[in-house]
C-alpha cells in the first residue's frame, strides 16, 4: 500500500506540475518570475501539508488518516478517527488546489493591471527620454557650432593680436617719425617766421620810405599849386543885368570881373585873406555842428544854417586806413574773434590757440593785462557783457564758457550743444546769455544757475546771433534772418538776405541791423519795418 500511496503521490504531484509547467508556458512572458516565485512557495506549503496525513501513528494504528487541525483546509473532508482515503485526499487537495488557482487569477489580475499601469508609466517615461533625447542631440549640435565658432573667433583674435602687434610697431615707428619730422617742421616754421619777420620788416621799411616820398611829392607839388595860386590872374565876366538884380556868379571863387565891348574888366588876386578865413570859421562851424550830439538829439536850438547841414546826409571824410597804429603779437595761431568792451577800454581776443586774452587801449597802443584760459577748443566768438565786467566765448568744443574780467579761471561751462558753437551774446544783463550752434538749435541760458532755460529748434545751422529787448536775431546758412520773441515759442519774422549770413550786428539804439553774408554785400535792415534799408 505505500508502493502504491507512494505511485500515486507521484503521479498527482507530476499532474500538477504539468499543469503549472503548461501555465508557466502560457504566461511566461509576463509572469515569468512571479510565477517561479510563487510556485517555489507553494510547492513548499503543499510539501509541508502534504506531509502531515501520511506520517506514521506511534499507537495502534499503522497508517493513520490526515490529523485535520481546525484551521487545516482538508479538516473538513477528512476525519482524524477514519482510515486515510486516497481518493479523499485527492479531492481535497483538488478543493484547495481550486482555491489556490481563484486567489492566484485574483492576484494575477490585480498584478496584470499594475503591470499596465507600469507600462503607461514606462511609456510616459520613454517619450520623456525620447524628447530628452531629442533636446540632447540639438543642443549638441549647438554645442559644436558654439564651439566651432569660438575655435573660429580663437582664431580671429589670434590673427587680430598679430596685427595689432605689427600695427603697434609700425605706430610706435611712425610716431618716431613724425616726432622728427615735428622737430623739423616747428625749426622750419620757426625760420619761416623769422623770414617772414624780416620780410615784412623790410617791407614796413620800403612801405615808409614810399609813402614818405609819396607825401615829399605831394607838399612839393601843394606848394607849387598854391604858388602857382597866388601869383596867377582870372578873369571874370558879369552880366550887367544880373548885376541890377544883386546875382552873382562865382567862377572857383574867383572875385575879379571882366567886361568886353566898353564893359569894365576888373583883375585882383585869385583869393582874399579875408574870404579864405571866412570859409575857414564857416567849417569850423559846420564841423562843430557836425560832433555836436546835443544837438542832433534835439535838445538846443541851432541857427538856420545848422538845420541846413543836419538836414543832408553828409560823410565828413572816408576811406582805408593808411597806416597802423599799433602792432602786437599775441596769439600762437589764427585769431577768430575780436571785440571792444562797452567803454572801449579793453579789446578781447580769441584764436585757434584756445585762449582768450584781454588788452588795454590807450593812446592808440595795445597793452596785455591777462590771459584767460580753461578752453577746450578754438574760440569762435566773443562778447562782453553791458558792463563790461564778463567775457563769454563761445568754441569747437560745443560749449560756451564765462570768465570774469580779472580771474583767469573759468567760472561757468554752458554745455548742451551738440556740434560746435558759432556764437554767444548777453543778454541786456549778465545773467542771461544766448548761444547759437551748429546743430541747428539757439539755446538761452540762465547764468545764475548755469543751466539751459530755452531751446529753440532751427532748419539751419546758426552762424550769428544779436539780442534786442525780448527779441533774439540769429542768421543762419540757409540766407535767412530769424526773429524770435522769448515770449513766443516760434519765429516771429523771416527776413531772407540773398546769401548765407556770417555774422550780425546791431546800433546802438537797436533800429537798424548791419547783415555781412557771402553774397559779397552788407546789407542795413530796419528793425521796425523787418525790411532791408540799403544794401553795400
Amino acid at each position: 500500500m505505500a508502493e502504491g500511496g507512494l505511485c500515486r503521490r507521484r503521479r498527482w504531484k507530476s499532474h500538477i506540475v504539468g499543469q503549472l509547467q503548461q501555465r508557466d508556458r502560457a504566461q511566461k512572458a509576463r509572469f515569468s518570475d512571479l510565477v517561479q516565485a510563487y510556485t517555489k512557495v507553494l510547492e513548499k506549503s503543499n510539501l509541508a501539508d502534504l506531509s502531515v496525513p501520511f506520517q506514521t501513528p506511534s499507537g495502534d494504528h499503522q497508517m493513520g488518516g490526515p490529523s485535520c487541525s481546525p484551521n487545516h483546509p482538508s479538516s473538513a473532508c477528512v476525519d482524524p478517527d477514519t482510515v486515510w482515503d486516497p481518493s479523499t485526499v485527492l479531492t481535497c487537495l483538488q478543493n484547495r488546489h481550486e482555491a489556490s488557482l481563484l486567489e492566484l487569477e485574483t492576484a494575477n489580475g490585480e498584478m496584470a493591471y499594475q503591470v499596465y499601469e507600469l507600462n503607461q508609466l514606462l511609456q510616459a517615461k520613454d517619450a520623456a527620454l525620447g524628447d530628452q533625447e531629442g533636446r540632447l542631440a540639438i543642443l549638441s549640435c549647438q554645442l559644436s557650432a558654439v564651439q566651432a565658432w569660438r575655435c573660429q573667433l580663437q582664431n580671429q583674435a589670434e590673427e587680430l593680436r598679430g596685427r595689432n602687434g605689427a600695427q603697434k610697431s609700425q605706430y610706435d615707428s611712425l610716431q618716431r617719425h613724425f616726432q622728427q619730422q615735428d622737430g623739423a617742421f616747428r625749426q622750419a616754421q620757426e625760420k619761416g617766421e623769422q623770414l617772414l619777420l624780416q620780410v615784412l620788416q623790410g617791407k614796413v621799411a620800403s612801405a615808409q620810405q614810399e609813402n614818405e616820398r609819396i607825401e615829399r611829392e605831394k607838399q612839393t607839388q601843394l606848394a607849387r599849386d598854391l604858388q602857382a595860386a597866388t601869383t596867377s590872374l582870372l578873369s571874370v565876366k558879369i552880366d550887367s543885368e544880373k548885376m541890377k538884380t544883386g546875382e552873382k556868379k562865382s567862377a572857383g571863387g574867383q572875385e575879379s570881373e571882366e567886361k568886353k565891348g566898353g564893359e569894365k574888366l576888373w583883375k585882383r588876386p585869385f583869393r582874399s585873406a579875408s574870404a579864405t578865413a571866412l570859409s575857414t570859421a564857416r567849417y569850423k562851424e559846420v564841423v562843430k555842428g557836425w560832433f555836436d550830439f546835443r544837438l542832433k538829439r534835439g535838445n538846443s536850438v541851432s541857427s538856420g544854417s545848422m538845420d541846413q547841414y543836419y538836414s543832408l546826409p553828409t560823410c565828413v571824410a572816408t576811406g582805408l586806413p593808411s597806416a597802423v597804429a599799433d602792432e602786437q603779437e599775441g596769439h600762437l595761431s589764427e585769431i577768430h574773434a575780436v571785440t571792444f568792451s562797452p567803454n572801449s577800454g579793453l579789446l578781447a581776443t580769441g584764436g585757434a590757440d584756445r585762449l582768450v586774452k584781454l588788452w588795454s587801449v590807450a593812446g592808440g597802443c595795445l597793452e596785455k593785462k591777462e590771459a584767460l584760459e580753461g578752453s577746450s577748443g578754438s574760440i569762435t566768438s566773443l562778447a562782453f557783457d553791458p558792463s563790461g565786467c564778463c567775457v563769454l566765448a563761445s568754441t569747437y568744443d560745443n560749449t560756451a564758457q564765462l570768465w570774469k574780467v580779472g580771474d583767469s579761471r573759468v567760472k561757468e561751462i554752458l554745455t548742451g550743444h551738440t556740434n560746435k558753437v558759432t556764437a554767444a551774446k548777453f543778454r541786456s544783463t549778465w545773467q542771461r546769455a544766448v548761444t547759437g550752434s551748429r546743430d541747428r538749435t539757439v539755446k538761452e541760458w540762465d547764468l545764475v544757475k548755469g543751466a539751459c532755460s530755452r531751446t529753440i529748434q532751427v532748419f539751419s545751422y546758426c552762424n550769428d546771433v544779436v539780442c534786442c529787448n525780448n527779441v533774439i536775431v540769429s542768421g543762419h546758412h540757409d540766407k535767412m534772418i530769424r526773429f524770435w520773441d522769448s515770449r513766443d515759442p516760434h519765429c516771429t519774422q523771416v527776413v531772407p538776405v540773398g546769401g548765407k549770413v556770417t555774422s550780425l550786428s546791431l546800433s546802438p539804439d537797436q533800429l537798424q541791423l548791419l547783415s555781412c553774408s557771402r553774397d559779397n554785400a552788407l546789407k542795413v535792415l530796419d528793425l521796425r519795418m523787418h525790411t532791408v534799408q540799403q544794401v553795400f
